[in-house]
């Protein structure tokens, strides 16, 4: 799916080929979302978060469900999406690894570390194991430039200060 403007133009949302329907919970829980912001499209990254949450990624049956709910373009909600790195828009392992790159983490050792992460699970910068356990991405700034190279797991944890030591602990501890 290519958005015109640029946005997303490189970018493809994966396609399951089926309509996808928000829960009654989650309508009631966009309903709370929409009524915070004064004009519809500002929340759009709020319900692209429930979208990723109740299907595990954004495909392009995903952007029309979140442009159905809050009557906006699909074009303006594939564009959101395609310009975060947070959502995934293809199906992703149980526990997203995500190594901070920018200038800062990348002079404290970000590269070794992508490095190693890729030799040890054998796989490259967005691909996922084929257990289905790891996916590794590189992002740009997790906000803990002085506790770098930081890796966040799952969009939830921060693991920061790390060497490659620390970082098969932190691999041997995910199940």
């Amino acid at each position: 799916m290519a958005v015109t403007g640029g946005a997303a133009v490189g970018h493809k949302l994966l396609s399951a080929g089926r309509p996808l329907e928000f829960s009654a919970e989650d309508k009631q829980a966009l309903a709370a979302i929409q009524a915070r912001y004064p004009e519809r499209a500002s929340a759009v990254l709020p319900a692209l978060w429930l979208a990723q949450k109740r299907w595990g990624l954004i495909s392009q049956e995903a952007v029309a469900a979140v442009a159905r709910e809050l009557e906006v373009a699909d074009t303006d909600v594939a564009a959101v999406a395609t310009f975060y790195t947070m959502f995934h828009l293809e199906p992703v392992g149980r526990h997203v690894l995500q190594v901070c790159c920018t200038i800062s983490c990348s002079l404290m050792g970000a590269d070794a570390l992508v490095e190693h992460l890729k030799r040890k699970l054998g796989i490259e910068l967005g691909q996922t194991t084929p257990d289905g356990r790891f996916t590794l991405k590189k992002v740009e700034c997790l906000a803990s430039c002085g506790t770098g190279p930081v890796l966040q797991v799952n969009e939830q944890k921060f693991h920061e200060c790390l060497d490659l030591e620390a970082v098969d602990r932190l691999l041997d501890s995910l199940t």
